[in-house]
């Protein structure tokens, strides 16, 4: 099912809109939450995947507020034939469910916003957008430079620059944070730990290897976070951090280490 909508007198800058979800309620929301943002003109409504398709071709939005989970063709599957296209538009996935976030930031999503939707948490995310849209199309790089991570009731950025050691803890991932210039707490550790549902190898495959290194089976350091190696006898190697604590070095992930040291 589709709807189009009249186009009405707002400014030039303001984003088109279509809004994508099987919930006629959850459209609805969203629809008067929209009507009090200047920055957005809704231009349509789609209640499936295989209807948006359709309805963004012939509309053309800037912007689709898609939701994550809709029968026979769901939210990725519609960014995923949207980022074909020669100028798809940005995508903002707004749905109940928080462990879609790596495959949605994967599709280079504008912004992941968790149900029920708050009025500040779209506002923000259509900031990015239109901040997007502004940008000039970069270099496409292999390796991620951000990460979603769930924290209480909404996904936080993370700037992977900003991530200094990740630990394996079954089949998540713990991601040890601290922006630049960032005081230690407490507790004499620096920044912020937040907990991410992928596993250590998955994650190591899309990190830049210039960037980061895995010491052993459960720990990959960035590299710049090594103050340097320690042998500690009987063939076994530690990692000193600038924070002065020290890992033990796997010995699968020995010689690559000393490589990185140049030996």
């Amino acid at each position: 099912m589709t709807r189009r909508m009249a186009d009405t007198d707002l400014p030039e800058t303001s984003l088109r809109t279509l809004i994508v979800d099987d919930e006629p309620l959850a459209v609805e929301r969203t629809q008067v939450i929209c009507a009090e943002l200047d920055a957005i003109r809704v231009v349509g409504t789609a209640s499936d995947g295989a209807a948006a398709l359709r309805l963004s071709e012939k509309l053309e939005p800037d912007l689709v507020l898609l939701d994550m989970t809709m029968p026979e063709l769901d939210g990725l599957g519609v960014a995923r034939k949207l980022s074909e296209r020669d100028n798809p538009p940005a995508v903002i996935f707004v749905t109940a469910h928080d462990h879609f976030a790596v495959e949605a930031f994967d599709l280079e999503a504008i912004d992941y916003v968790l149900k029920p939707v708050s009025a500040d948490r779209l506002s923000r995310a259509i900031t990015r957008a239109i901040a997007r849209r502004g940008e000039r199309v970069a270099e496409t790089s292999e390796w991620l430079d951000e990460l979603w991570v769930p924290h209480r009731s909404e996904l936080l950025r993370i700037a992977v620059s900003e991530v200094h050691r990740i630990d394996a803890e079954r089949d998540y991932v713990r991601l040890h944070v601290a922006a630049p210039g960032e005081e230690a707490n407490e507790t004499g550790e620096s920044g912020r730990t937040y907990l991410l549902l992928q596993t250590i190898a998955g994650l190591e495959a899309r990190l830049d290897p210039d960037k980061f290194i895995r010491i052993h089976r459960s720990t990959i350091l960035r590299r710049d976070n090594i103050r340097g190696l320690r042998h500690d006898g009987l063939g076994v190697w530690s990692a000193e951090l600038l924070n002065g604590e020290a890992l033990r070095i796997g010995r699968t992930y020995l010689a690559k280490v000393k490589k990185m040291a140049g030996r």
